[in-house]
């Protein structure tokens, strides 16, 4: 029988990260310009931290929030992620209950990454990944910017990015959802003969 995938719970992730680097939760806290309380809070799985406030940790830890997503949950051979688990995080802390959500689609470290994001997304933060990354509207329509040029995308548009390319992206419209998946940044791709000629 195939197990499915528990409620997510990034606290000891978090905390396992901060300790490993040696920092204190007030340090973490200046760092992220989130209170101490509330990381507490967080490492404790008393509160379920937005996107935002992950990417903020995630930043203030050197890491990624992909990443402590990652280590929250062991790796399985086979694992089910149903719709509607206890899994989202809104991607604000002030999200309204129809607001911006994103939810892991893969838990665990494994060699690929997947996120859907589902309503307002703003385009505010660039990201950069080391190895490639796909992006699919499955509704409403996206607008990204990569590598100096602006791409609108559709219900049903694919979007492919080479590991290295600049780029950030926003929804166009409410009910937009879009899911990214991507090679992990711990996965070292083989560079291609051709290029190598």
């Amino acid at each position: 029988m195939t197990r499915e995938a528990p409620e997510l719970r990034v606290g000891a992730s978090v905390r396992r990260r901060r300790r490993a680097l040696d920092l204190t939760l007030a340090e973490v806290a200046a760092r992220s310009g989130l209170s101490s309380p509330f990381l507490s809070q967080i490492e404790n799985d008393r509160a379920r931290p937005s996107m935002r406030s992950l990417q903020l940790i995630a930043d203030a830890l050197a890491t990624t929030a992909v990443q402590l997503l990652a280590a929250a949950h062991p790796a399985r051979r086979v694992d089910i992620v149903r719709a509607g688990a206890d899994g989202e995080l809104a991607t604000a802390e002030d999200a309204d209950p129809d607001g911006a959500r994103v939810r892991p689609l893969v838990r665990g470290h494994h060699q690929l990454h997947a996120l859907e994001f589902t309503g307002r997304h703003d385009g505010l933060r660039e990201f950069l990944h080391r190895n490639d990354e796909l992006l699919y509207v499955a509704d409403g329509s996206a607008e990204l910017e990569a590598d100096g040029e602006t791409h609108r995308l559709s219900a049903g548009d694919t979007l492919y990015l080479a590991g290295g390319v600049r780029h950030r992206w926003r929804a166009l419209e409410p009910g937009t959802r879009v899911l990214v998946v991507a090679v992990a940044e711990h996965v070292e791709v083989a560079a291609d003969p051709l290029t190598e000629c």
